[in-house]
Order: C-alpha cells, then sequence, then structure tokens
C-alpha cells in the first residue's frame, strides 16, 4: 500500500471548465516524467478515489496530496 503525504501544492491539470462535460466525475489526467533513475506521475481527477485507486494499482510508493476547498 502506497504511503500518502500532504504538500501545499500541486499544479492543476484538469481546468475548471471541463467539470461541465464530465458530469459524472469520471476525468483524470495524467503527466509522466521519467530519468535515469525514476518515474514521477502527476495526476488530477475530479474524484481523487479514481486517481488513487489507479496509482495504487500501478504500485507507487509515495502518493502526495493536497487538501483542496
Amino acid at each position: 500500500m502506497a504511503e500518502f503525504r500532504f504538500v501545499e501544492h500541486l499544479p492543476d491539470l484538469i481546468e475548471p471548465v471541463e467539470y461541465p462535460n464530465d458530469p459524472k466525475g469520471r476525468m483524470v489526467k495524467m503527466r509522466l516524467r521519467a530519468d535515469d533513475q525514476s518515474v514521477e506521475i502527476l495526476g488530477d481527477a475530479a474524484r481523487a478515489t479514481n486517481l488513487e485507486s489507479l496509482l495504487e494499482e500501478m504500485e507507487v510508493e509515495v502518493i502526495e496530496r493536497m487538501l483542496c476547498g
């Protein structure tokens, strides 16, 4: 199971104008960055649980979250 850490800021990948096009809240966007040592996955979702489930299936070690609202 992944370790969860709270951070002050993560970039938004989903723009506010996109939410009305996804009334069921299924949208997930991801950006990947890789180097010789690691892969960074930045994700954004209308529902955090959708994104966290995907990341846990990928067996990531750490999931960073920010508190929204």
